[in-house]
């Protein structure tokens, strides 16, 4: 693996999401005296080779807690892939087929929905009562070198789970509001598949991170639409399926 010193670290952010990774190997706690942050080793083979897998949960959800774990991650075990696994809300469009709970959504670039300016309605397009926001999105590019992989994996019989590929927003809240969704992120990015509050902080950690620089992939799973019927009532099966279709692509698809 050159300068890498592990094959993947996975990234959680909430309970639900630990669970689910905690089943995918009988993983080994590992702390360090000069870091309070417990960390999780396990390994896994690909042919004649053994390669190691780590993960690590956030103290918190949100963005700042997702960077400050990823540069931890990535300065701690080097790996050649950062991974967020986990649960996202689904924004079905008119142009592909209808997402269902469970299905596995990999950005092929996330962006941050929610930087911008509150200025008067009068002068803003997006509007909130007598509130206007101005959008000054930002926006990542997750590597091509690495989709043709992604889609060979979703393609794959191994595969139990219907994949998206495209957008994920981001953002620093918990959306339960369809009126939102159309005005915020809809009306900037139609093509988004996706809604989270971590993946745009881990794929910048990432991109800004010292050399060896991870690849860092974004892979959840449908666990509500982002609407008034918002529930939990999904997000184990969601973390479940978001973490097998993970496991699948790293350990038989992506080069290591």
């Amino acid at each position: 693996m050159g300068d890498f010193h592990t094959a993947v670290a996975l990234i959680v952010a909430t309970d639900t999401e630990e669970t689910a990774v905690r089943h995918m190997y009988e993983w080994t706690q590992r702390t360090f005296a000069e870091d309070g942050q417990p960390y999780y080793e396990a390994c896994f083979s690909r042919g004649s080779e053994e390669h190691r897998v780590v993960y690590a949960r956030q103290g918190e959800m949100g963005m700042v807690a997702a960077a400050v774990l990823t540069t931890k991650l990535i300065g701690r075990y080097s790996p050649r892939y950062v991974i967020m696994v986990g649960i996202a809300a689904g924004i079905a469009k008119p142009d592909m087929a209808e997402q269902i709970y469970g299905d596995v959504n990999v950005a092929n670039l996330v962006w941050n929905y929610s930087v911008g300016k509150f200025v008067p309605m009068e002068r803003a397009d997006i509007q909130y009562g007598s509130v206007g926001f101005i959008p000054r999105p930002t926006m990542i590019h997750i590597s091509e070198d690495i989709l043709p992989y992604v889609e060979a994996a979703a393609a794959s019989p191994e595969n139990q789970c219907h994949v998206h590929i495209g957008p994920m927003a981001c953002g620093t809240s918990v959306v339960a509001n369809r009126d939102v969704l159309e005005k915020q992120v809809r009306s900037q990015l139609q093509g988004t598949v996706a809604l989270d509050m971590e993946s745009y902080a881990v794929a910048y950690a990432a991109e800004h991170a010292v050399e060896p620089r991870p690849v860092p992939l974004i892979i959840k799973s449908v666990c509500d639409y982002a609407d008034a019927q918002k529930s939990d009532q999904y997000q184990k099966f969601a973390a479940f399926t978001s973490c097998e279709y993970a496991k699948l692509l790293y350990e038989k698809f992506l080069p290591l």
